[in-house]
């Protein structure tokens, strides 16, 4: 999909944050508790997109911040008022705290800076986390939203973001969910009428654009 306009010109390394959702080896690794999701995030090169958006904000100073879903093994704090959550609790992988499974999954690479935040609860990685907090602290003003899965917790990160006052940017090549072409539905009837819809490529050369950071 063409990105409605070139955000990457305007992405401020000092107001901006970029944020990776549930990119950890047991959603999106070679050992997956949703192997669907994980092929697909392979499969289309938004997991790839990922690493190099992560690798151009640490050369750019841009703040990353890993959000990952995990649970206690005693399940305490962990909802079950939804379908979801509850067939979580059946899938042969477990996120569980403390696991392989929550660390961030290869390619991306993780930098000294980067801010590893977890939840236990709920469908998104801004609301009830503290997320917010930290973004306001950080000076964000905008905020990238990457990973998976477009089924759910991407949305919820938009439109919380939204909703908390940022702008919203998504590469659309840089997130993905199932079936694969529920991705492109996504982008074009929702999200894309609420964030700044873009490319990777396209926040890579801002980033690098002439006496921009390097």
């Amino acid at each position: 999909m063409a990105p409605q306009d070139q955000p990457g010109e305007r992405l401020d390394p000092a107001t901006t944050v970029l944020l990776t959702v549930e990119c950890q080896r047991g959603v999106v690794g070679p050992d997956s508790a949703l192997p669907e999701l994980a092929a697909v995030a392979r499969a289309s090169g938004a997991l790839g997109n990922v690493a190099r958006l992560v690798e151009g904000a640490h050369a750019a100073g841009v703040q990353v911040v890993h959000a990952i879903a995990e649970r206690r093994p005693d399940g305490r704090g962990a909802g079950r008022n939804a379908r979801l959550f509850r067939a979580a609790e059946r899938l042969p992988v477990q996120q569980l705290t403390g696991t392989l499974a929550v660390r961030v999954a290869e390619p991306i690479p993780v930098g000294e800076d980067d801010l590893v935040v977890r939840r236990l609860h709920g469908l998104s990685p801004l609301a009830g986390t503290g997320v917010d907090a930290l973004l306001r602290n950080l000076g964000c003003r905008a905020l990238i939203v990457t990973g998976v899965s477009a089924n759910v917790a991407i949305p919820n990160a938009v439109f919380d973001a939204v909703n908390l006052g940022y702008t919203a940017v998504v590469p659309a090549d840089a997130i993905a969910g199932v079936p694969a072409d529920y991705t492109a539905a996504m982008v074009r009837h929702t999200l894309a009428l609420v964030a700044t819809m873009t490319t990777t490529d396209a926040v890579l050369r801002g980033w690098r654009r002439p006496g921009g950071p390097r």
